[in-house]
């Protein structure tokens, strides 16, 4: 087979705008919503000023907005919010808290348990809100048992990827390919029918997690988990009615066993006093101590004293606050943003006592401790009552990391669980289209109160939103010029010679490699097309063909930037680049030579 001639003038414009895409999706310092708009905006300036009409086809440059308006990303949206309001309303949360407890009893099979229960639930839901949610309780059980989470947090981030393959719904990347194959004439892909090969492969995978895994990754000792050597500065302040009134600070000393190192007392709004035996405790003193927070916790208890923030005046009832180390996740809107710009005050009613660092400690006297920029990993030191505590880890911007912490739970809990329920079940029993039932569960979590609409404009993302409509325009210009069909002939000849099972693995392989590069989303999209016009070329079986560009952009292992929750789990756990390379990289190829099997021999290839 001779190497294919180059298409239409337009088609070779649109090959070498998805290859610029493709290389800006892959620029860290450039958002992915700028290269998103960036694509839309050049293909709908370029299609007005080049027309593409061949007299028995036009492309209108309005044709590229109807990604806003497509089926897959109004399903998408809707399951994003439906799964913040599993979040929000604590829905999940004696889930959580039975698997904390079987962490106590018996840590090797509660790693088994919450890998496959991750899988599970990320079958049904996005799951960063997942994560999210196990992070907190996995450091938790660390911190208690005194054990390391290397070999913990990665391999449950990575199990529920294995767990979103397995259904229509489980990723936006499937919601994405099953719609555009839908487009293209194919007939639509039932919720479960592509489960089995799945279960096969992610069998094999959550063992591989569960007993090989761990052992391949080093000892990472993230700060956020390192609490005994975390030392905050904080102020202990002595109210009217405290027994230490009137006492000299020897007293003090001797009620902490001499383990409180005061730096300084404050006395009234200027007045430093240097904290000598004879000193006499008067009522508003505040004593500046450093120490970690289990010290500052029995301080403040043994002394019955309130530990405050800088300008802030001591409550009546202040023995109903709690403290919390909280942590700066990446992808959160608060990543970058000054600690003054934060508003934690404002939004969640927290004093913020001390911010630990790379580079240490600043305590809330600290100068500049408010214009410093948050960065993943920053730990907050915060004091509030505990519902304003459990609203902030329903917000998802920062990982509470205090297991003493109850985790949210609320009445409208059980009406949210069966509402999503209910959304996969219409859709499953072919009752209702995802798109639509995922939708009315959005409208009746609304109406119900389960999520308001700043909930809900809130678990919306604008750069999954501009993936996907860039991913689908360009897909669709790649169809429609005839460019996609142009790559499936260089892909044969490319293959000339091999047999389809072959040619198969190879297509997955390729989706393989470009998810983690570049966005699984793209990938998907831009594959799909492709994959068609292969199997139309070899007169085989266009299931297959499309299956292989789905499960080879969920691959999505090997690199920390293929998908947000990897980043996310990057950095709560303190690894490194190389720590997915060593365990996503033969994770990858065994669930890829298993679908490929699998999918050959079910498809007689």
């Amino acid at each position: 087979m001779d190497f294919p001639a180059l298409p239409n003038e337009h088609a070779v414009a649109i090959l070498v705008l998805t290859g610029v895409a493709l290389y800006l999706f892959t620029r860290e310092k450039i958002p992915l919503e700028s290269s998103s708009l960036f694509v839309l905006v050049a293909l709908v300036v370029g299609f007005e000023l080049f027309p593409y009409d061949t007299g028995t086809e036009r492309l209108n440059p309005v044709d590229f907005f109807h990604g806003f308006g497509h089926e897959a990303l109004v399903a998408v949206c809707s399951l994003m919010i439906a799964g913040h309001a599993l979040v929000r309303t604590g829905a999940l949360e004696p889930v959580a808290r039975r698997l904390a407890r079987f962490w106590k009893r018996s840590p090797k099979f509660a790693l088994l348990a919450t890998l496959v229960l991750g899988a599970f639930l990320s079958a049904f839901m996005n799951n960063t809100p997942i994560v999210v949610l196990m992070l907190p309780m996995l450091i938790g059980a660390a911190l208690r048992n005194n054990t390391s989470t290397s070999g913990v947090l990665l391999p449950m981030g990575l199990a529920t990827l294995v767990g979103g393959m397995s259904t229509t719904i489980g990723t936006s990347t499937n919601l994405l390919v099953v719609a555009v194959a839908a487009d293209m004439g194919m007939e639509r892909f039932g919720m479960f029918d592509f489960l089995p090969p799945v279960l096969i492969a992610g069998g094999a995978a959550i063992l591989y997690l569960w007993l090989v895994a761990p052992r391949m990754i080093p000892e990472r000792k993230p700060p956020m988990v390192d609490a005994s050597t975390r030392v905050f500065e904080a102020q202990l302040a002595i109210p009217e009615d405290n027994d230490l009134v009137g006492q000299r600070l020897a007293e003090v000393f001797k009620k902490t066993a001499n383990q409180m190192q005061i730096q300084r007392i404050l006395r009234g709004s200027s007045l430093v006093i240097s904290p000598l035996p004879d000193v006499t405790v008067k009522a508003g003193d505040k004593l500046l101590v450093s120490d970690t927070v289990e010290k500052l916790r029995e301080f403040k208890a043994l002394l019955n004293a309130e530990l405050i923030a800088e300008g802030a005046e001591m409550e009546a009832g202040g023995g109903s606050q709690q403290l919390a180390e909280v942590a700066v996740i990446g992808g959160s809107r608060l990543h970058g943003l000054k600690l003054g710009e934060a508003r934690l005050k404002q939004q969640y009613s927290l004093q913020v006592l001390a911010l630990h660092h790379a580079g240490g400690v600043m305590g809330f006297r600290s100068p500049g401790l408010h214009q410093r920029k948050l960065r993943a990993s920053d730990v907050l030191l915060v004091q509030g009552k505990s519902q304003d505590i459990s609203a902030l880890k329903r917000g998802g911007e920062l990982l509470v990391l205090d297991s003493t912490t109850d985790m949210p739970h609320t009445r409208k809990a059980p009406l949210a669980l069966v509402t999503m329920v209910s959304v996969v079940c219409l859709a499953a029993f072919g009752l209702l289209p995802i798109h639509i039932s995922a939708l009315l569960g959005c409208f009746v979590l609304i109406i119900t109160g389960c999520l308001s609409w700043r909930d809900a404009t809130q678990a919306l993302s604008a750069q999954v939103i501009l993936i996907i409509v860039a991913s689908l325009a360009l897909g669709a210009a790649l169809m429609r010029t005839h460019g996609a069909d142009y790559l499936a002939q260089v892909f044969l000849v490319s293959t000339m010679g091999m047999s389809p099972s072959m040619v198969l693995a190879l297509l997955m392989l390729l989706m393989a490699v470009l998810t983690n590069v570049v966005s699984n989303n793209a990938a998907a999209v831009i594959g799909t097309p492709i994959a068609i016009s292969i199997a139309t070329e070899l007169g085989l079986p266009l299931e297959p063909f499309v299956l292989a560009v789905l499960f080879g952009a969920n691959l999505s292992f090997v690199t920390p930037m293929a998908y947000k929750t990897n980043l996310l789990v990057m950095n709560a756990g303190g690894y490194k680049f190389g720590d997915f390379v060593r365990v996503g990289t033969p994770l990858t190829l065994m669930i890829w030579v298993l679908l490929s099997l699998v999918l050959s021999f079910a498809y007689q290839l």
